[in-house]
């Protein structure tokens, strides 16, 4: 596998010569700077991997080249939407970039109530609180009919919770919340994030799952054609949230999505947290069954509560067998090798690492840190290199 490492280009305080270090081969990067629905130019594209060959490096993933919310909602001008996007994936294969990780969440990517979380021994993570979701959607936005979506018991944590808050808390938990958008993209306040909402009113889980199949069905024969792996990443978290739907949540969703487009360009992202934090998902099954399709993977753990919470856990730690999902990913390196496919190198990089030692002095993007980071390399590194080591005659 290709160890591979999360770059946010100019706007990121690890530099290349930094990544160079932890070992990692790889970056997987975004031209973050150019709005949703826009052309990415080759001129852009090529300037951004010049700098990185030039530190000794490959891009090897994009991370993400992102869907347009009209594209999701099925509204505005769609079909240049569409040819945006497929001229931005042309001139990235173009510039030999050859996979693509996207998601299809409506309006935020990863959400989290908590950034900085102590954990044992020192350091901090990410967590989603599941009754501080409820405070927020049900006293800070005043969604209407928040409160079905929660059990009783998180609904009482959430009113008590907002009762010993104040400006401060409910600011820092907005914060939490929208720093899953990546990139330099502005953040909604509380009356932004409220009409953002509202233009997907109506909208059933069927009707995003048409407009996805229609994404599909216009971009992955251009992917085809281009030699280019597109994998959609999973929901995270993997449930509803804010009333929006989400449809890339689970082994049903992820058997419709393969189906929808057959095709090796059809993909999947492996994100392992993502997937883990859903108690009905089995992680390990779900890559098995879509092996050939695993074109990217995202290797982190979380741990689960019963109410519907989770916080991110060491790499080898938490719900998830990771030692396992790897086997399965060396096995179909392997046999992909044996087929001849060119694609036979699934590169990975570790997610989500913990605040630990110097990491809070750096002010690095929620959920990527240096240090963090590097022990979740260094752990998954030392479990593949052991693997590989006991399958040798």
């Amino acid at each position: 596998m290709r160890e591979t490492w999360r770059w946010y280009g100019a706007l990121d305080k690890i530099d290349l010569g930094e990544i160079s270090q932890t070992g990692a081969s790889g970056i997987v990067t975004a031209l973050h700077e150019i709005p949703y629905g826009h052309i990415w130019d080759r001129s852009t594209i090529a300037e951004r991997h010049n700098r990185i060959r030039a530190a000794g490096l490959a891009w090897s993933v994009v991370e993400s080249l992102p869907v347009h919310e009209d594209i999701k909602r099925g509204t505005g001008d769609l079909p240049l939407l569409f040819a945006n996007y497929r001229q931005s994936m042309a001139n990235l294969a173009a510039e030999g970039v050859h996979t693509i990780c996207y998601n299809f969440m409506p309006l935020l990517d990863w959400t989290r109530t908590d950034l900085n979380t102590p954990i044992k021994g020192g350091g901090t993570c990410l967590r989603f609180d599941a009754s501080r979701m409820a405070a927020f959607e049900i006293y800070m936005l005043g969604r209407d009919a928040a409160e079905q979506d929660y059990p009783e018991e998180v609904l009482y944590k959430a009113k008590k919770w907002f009762a010993q808050s104040n400006n401060q808390s409910r600011s820092t938990l907005l914060k939490a919340i929208m720093s899953g958008l990546p990139g330099a993209y502005d953040r909604y306040d509380l009356d932004g994030l409220s009409d953002a909402l509202r233009s997907y009113d109506g909208l059933s889980s069927d009707d995003v799952r048409f407009n996805f199949k229609r994404f599909l069905s216009e971009v992955i024969p251009t992917a085809e054609d281009l030699g280019i792996r597109l994998c959609v990443h999973p929901d995270d978290p993997p449930r509803d949230i804010l009333g929006l739907p989400r449809i890339v949540s689970d082994a049903a969703d992820i058997d419709w999505i393969m189906t929808a487009v057959p095709s090796l360009a059809n993909g999947l992202t492996l994100c392992s947290g993502s997937l883990g934090a859903n108690p009905a998902n089995d992680v390990s099954q779900i890559l098995r069954r879509h092996a050939d399709r695993i074109h990217f993977a995202h290797l982190r753990n979380v741990h689960k509560d019963s109410d519907g919470s989770f916080q991110e856990a060491a790499h080898l730690e938490g719900d998830t067998d990771i030692v396992a999902l790897a086997s399965v990913l060396l096995e179909e390196e392997s046999r992909r090798s044996q087929d001849g496919r060119a694609d036979c190198v699934i590169p990975f990089r570790p997610d989500h690492g913990h605040e630990l030692l110097s990491d809070n002095t750096r002010d690095t993007f929620p959920g990527y840190p240096l240090i963090g980071r590097l022990r979740g390399l260094a752990e998954i590194r030392g479990v593949l290199h052991a693997l590989s080591k006991s399958s040798q005659p």
